[in-house]
């Protein structure tokens, strides 16, 4: 992987950042896919990263975790490259190893804290068990993953990135197979971890509604470029959205929450 390494700590006064990227750039081929990203995850904060299919979203999680060459710079607030105690990734086509049960797996996201050798203890398969409470998956704990419908492989796989107790979760389209029910209890469980934890999020989304929700600042990408980055009031702008997604887009406040709506297709015709 072609990195920079390290980045300089912030020598100004206030809190460093969770998590950095300066210049990230990713090439498949002869084709750039994101184009010289900078971004700044605060501590405790939900970043939304939002954009059409195609534009670079899952591309830039992925460089994050390693998954990915990239050039350019990605570091934590010490300046040191992000490892795998300290970014946990909810992918958006999980591969799940057949032979093994919920249990089992979700165990998995404790191994980055394991010594060379070492075994998982008794804490920390105390801490899967209060993962799959809170996502409401214990009596999944004993089912072989390869038997879960899709909406269940996905929680499955949001409760291992949970084990693994990281300081920044990556999430990427992470309730596009769930329905409505649990989409809400996922994000919401997310949004109460990263506020009574501190727990830093930065989330590719697909619903614009529920970034708007969720989110405290969005960053909007196309082609592999960020066009515009701000809260969500400031973002989710109708003419935007429309010229971004190529698609007419209307954005109505409702209930003190924005949200994202295809433009009618309806014409009034005059009355003859």
């Amino acid at each position: 992987m072609s990195t920079t390494g390290q980045l300089e700590a912030p020598s100004q006064a206030g809190e460093a950042p969770a998590l950095s990227c300066h210049g990230v750039r990713v090439s498949f081929r002869d084709h750039e896919v994101v184009c010289g990203v900078d971004l700044e995850l605060d501590p405790g904060e939900w970043l939304g990263i939002i954009g059409p299919n195609g534009a670079g979203k899952s591309t830039l999680l992925r460089s994050i975790v390693g998954l990915a060459d990239y050039s350019g710079a990605i570091a934590l607030g010490d300046g040191q490259a992000p490892g795998a105690a300290d970014v946990a990734l909810v992918p958006q086509f999980p591969v799940l190893p057949k032979g093994m049960t919920v249990a089992e797996y979700v165990l998995l996201g404790r191994t980055a804290h394991l010594g060379w050798l070492a075994r998982e203890s008794q804490a920390d398969r105390q801490i899967v068990s209060s993962v799959l409470h809170r996502l409401a998956l214990t009596a999944f704990a004993d089912r072989f993953v390869s038997t879960l419908s899709g909406g269940e492989a996905q929680q499955v796989v949001v409760a291992r990135a949970l084990a693994q107790q990281c300081p920044v979760l990556l999430l990427d389209e992470p309730t596009s197979a769930l329905d409505v029910g649990h989409q809400v209890s996922v994000l919401e469980l997310v949004d109460d971890l990263r506020r009574t934890e501190g727990l830093s999020v930065l989330a590719a989304m697909h619903d614009l509604s529920a970034a708007a929700r969720f989110a405290d600042r969005l960053i909007l990408i196309d082609h592999g470029r960020i066009v515009a980055q701000g809260t969500p009031a400031e973002v989710l702008n109708a003419d935007l959205l429309s010229a971004v997604y190529g698609t007419p887009l209307t954005v109505q406040p409702i209930d003190g929450e924005l949200v994202v709506l295809p433009a009618s297709r309806r014409h009034d015709k005059e009355p003859s």
